[in-house]
Formats: structure tokens, sequence, C-alpha cells
């Protein structure tokens, strides 16, 4: 499965090797910028200019959730590995953990002095990598919010 992205604000979910679109999803207003798979494959995880994190569903073939709270856009997006909380990294210095339970950011982690580009969860941890153009990567607990390195 290959997942792209368009001008058009449309993502496009393609089966391999046969070609054949499984998906498409609308209802970002700007550029996508990131997506990633739940880790059951059943929800996928998209990151927009258009400041928001979508979380889609794939049986249900639709946004199923909208979280808001970046102020500038939102390059790269995370699942955790047990598949309640997503991360966002942003263009407005910040990273931010969301409890999809909840519906809510359950962290903002500030401390990089530029555009937070990217970011990942270490699998079955609560540790976060984020990298910066700030020329810097940090390590953070995302249950404490606190830089590790």
């Amino acid at each position: 499965i290959v997942v792209t992205g368009s001008n058009d604000h449309l993502w496009k979910m393609w089966a391999l090797p046969d070609g054949n679109i499984i998906m498409t999803g609308e209802g970002h207003t700007d550029w996508l910028s990131g997506c990633c798979f739940h880790p059951s494959g059943s929800q996928l995880v998209t990151s927009s200019g258009d400041t928001t994190v979508r979380i889609w569903d794939c049986s249900k073939r639709g946004c199923i959730l909208t979280l808001e709270g970046h102020a500038h856009a939102v390059w790269d997006c995370s699942w955790h590995s047990c598949g309640d909380f997503v991360a966002s990294a942003s263009m407005d210095n910040t990273s931010k953990i969301w409890d999809v339970n909840s519906e809510r950011c359950r962290y903002t982690m500030c401390g990089h002095k530029d555009s937070v580009n990217s970011i990942e969860f270490l699998p079955f941890s609560s540790t976060v990598l984020t990298s910066s153009a700030d020329k810097t990567l940090s390590l953070w607990d995302a249950r404490t919010v606190s830089r590790l390195f």
C-alpha cells in the first residue's frame, strides 16, 4: 500500500503491485506533509499545511477526527505503538502529543528554536525524537514533557 498526496488537497491510497486506488481522502484545505498508518493498519493519520492533523478510518473510508491546535503548518505525524496517541511536528517550533481517545492535546513540547520538521516515537516507549530546522535532534519523555537530550 502506498499513500500519495497532491496539490488539490486529496490523498490516495494505492494497492501494490496492481496500482488500484483503495481509498481517497478529502478534507485538508492545504498541502499534505505526512502520513502514518495506525499500528493495526485500520487507521491513517495525516498532517497538513492547514495546521491540522486528521485521523482517517480505512473501513469507513473517511475522516473521523480533526486535531487542531498548531499555529502554523504541521510537517509530520506519527502513531505511538499502542495506537492511543499521535505525535505532530510543526512550523510553529512545537511538537504535540495528542490523546486520540479524549480527542485533545495531552502535551506540547517547546524548546526548538525553529520549525520542528519530523517526529517519531521510539517503539513501545514514551520517548519521542524530534528534528528541527535549528539543526538539532531532541529526545523527549512524552510523560513529563522533558527533554532527555
